[in-house]
Protein backbone atom coordinates (compact mmCIF):
# COMPACT_ATOMS: atom_id res chain seq x y z
CA UNK A 1 0.00 0.00 0.00
CA UNK A 2 1.77 3.08 -1.26
CA UNK A 3 1.20 5.90 1.69
CA UNK A 4 1.69 9.67 1.22
CA UNK A 5 0.66 13.07 2.55
CA UNK A 6 0.49 14.61 -0.45
CA UNK A 7 -2.56 14.89 -2.35
CA UNK A 8 -1.25 13.43 -5.57
CA UNK A 9 1.08 10.48 -6.38
CA UNK A 10 3.70 12.08 -8.94
CA UNK A 11 4.74 9.04 -11.35
CA UNK A 12 1.12 7.34 -10.57
CA UNK A 13 -1.77 8.11 -12.09
CA UNK A 14 -5.11 8.12 -9.55
CA UNK A 15 -8.25 5.94 -11.77
CA UNK A 16 -10.78 5.91 -8.68
CA UNK A 17 -11.30 7.98 -5.47
CA UNK A 18 -12.87 5.39 -2.96
CA UNK A 19 -13.11 8.17 -0.12
CA UNK A 20 -12.28 8.66 3.62
CA UNK A 21 -10.25 5.89 5.39
CA UNK A 22 -9.25 6.11 8.90
CA UNK A 23 -7.96 3.93 11.45
CA UNK A 24 -7.58 4.70 15.38
CA UNK A 25 -6.48 3.43 18.84
CA UNK A 26 -7.08 4.69 22.46
CA UNK A 27 -4.54 4.22 24.74
CA UNK A 28 -3.94 4.31 28.14
CA UNK A 29 -0.77 5.01 29.93
CA UNK A 30 0.47 2.08 32.28
CA UNK A 31 1.41 2.70 35.58
CA UNK A 32 5.25 1.95 35.37
CA UNK A 33 5.65 4.78 32.42
CA UNK A 34 3.11 7.08 34.29
CA UNK A 35 5.40 7.00 37.21
CA UNK A 36 8.36 7.07 35.39
CA UNK A 37 6.90 10.26 33.12
CA UNK A 38 5.94 12.18 36.32
CA UNK A 39 9.59 11.81 37.91
CA UNK A 40 11.21 12.68 34.21
CA UNK A 41 8.86 15.96 34.37
CA UNK A 42 11.33 16.76 37.62
CA UNK A 43 14.90 16.23 36.20
CA UNK A 44 13.78 16.60 32.54
CA UNK A 45 14.97 14.03 29.45
CA UNK A 46 13.06 12.18 27.06
CA UNK A 47 9.87 10.14 28.84
CA UNK A 48 10.94 6.53 26.75
CA UNK A 49 7.73 4.51 28.21
CA UNK A 50 5.72 7.52 26.73
CA UNK A 51 7.36 7.47 23.17
CA UNK A 52 7.11 3.83 22.96
CA UNK A 53 3.96 4.08 23.36
CA UNK A 54 2.90 6.77 21.30
CA UNK A 55 4.79 4.95 18.37
CA UNK A 56 2.77 1.75 19.08
CA UNK A 57 -0.34 3.61 18.76
CA UNK A 58 0.20 5.16 15.14
CA UNK A 59 1.72 2.09 13.80
CA UNK A 60 -1.69 0.74 15.31
CA UNK A 61 -3.77 3.23 13.62
CA UNK A 62 -1.91 3.22 10.55
CA UNK A 63 -2.20 -0.17 10.07
CA UNK A 64 -6.13 -0.09 10.78
CA UNK A 65 -6.70 2.52 8.30
CA UNK A 66 -4.53 0.44 5.27
CA UNK A 67 -6.80 -2.41 6.35
CA UNK A 68 -9.62 -0.39 5.83
CA UNK A 69 -8.40 1.08 2.50
CA UNK A 70 -7.63 -2.17 1.37
CA UNK A 71 -11.12 -3.82 2.24
CA UNK A 72 -12.21 -0.58 -0.20
CA UNK A 73 -10.41 -2.25 -3.48
CA UNK A 74 -7.87 0.67 -2.77
CA UNK A 75 -3.74 0.25 -3.49
CA UNK A 76 -2.71 4.15 -2.08
CA UNK A 77 -3.80 6.63 0.39
CA UNK A 78 -3.37 10.17 -0.59
CA UNK A 79 -3.47 13.14 2.08
CA UNK A 80 -2.91 10.84 4.91
CA UNK A 81 -2.60 12.67 8.74
CA UNK A 82 -2.47 11.85 11.77
CA UNK A 83 -4.59 13.61 14.81
CA UNK A 84 -4.08 13.11 18.66
CA UNK A 85 -6.14 14.06 21.68
CA UNK A 86 -6.38 13.46 25.47
CA UNK A 87 -9.34 11.48 26.28
CA UNK A 88 -9.38 11.73 30.00
CA UNK A 89 -6.13 12.04 32.38
CA UNK A 90 -5.04 9.16 31.11
CA UNK A 91 -6.12 7.93 27.99
CA UNK A 92 -5.13 9.41 24.42
CA UNK A 93 -6.92 9.11 21.15
CA UNK A 94 -4.51 8.25 18.20
CA UNK A 95 -6.20 8.71 14.71
CA UNK A 96 -4.37 7.96 10.86
CA UNK A 97 -6.28 9.15 8.18
CA UNK A 98 -6.58 9.70 4.21
CA UNK A 99 -8.13 9.01 1.37
CA UNK A 100 -7.78 5.69 -0.30
CA UNK A 101 -7.79 5.53 -4.01
CA UNK A 102 -7.37 3.32 -6.45
CA UNK A 103 -3.68 3.73 -9.05
CA UNK A 104 -3.18 2.80 -12.30
CA UNK A 105 0.23 -0.17 -12.35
Amino acid sequence: MLITTANDLPGHQITEVLGEVFGLTIRSRNLGSQIGANLKSIIGGELHGMTKNLVESRNLAMSRMVEEAASKGGNAIVAMRFDTSEMGANWTEVCAYGTAVKIAG
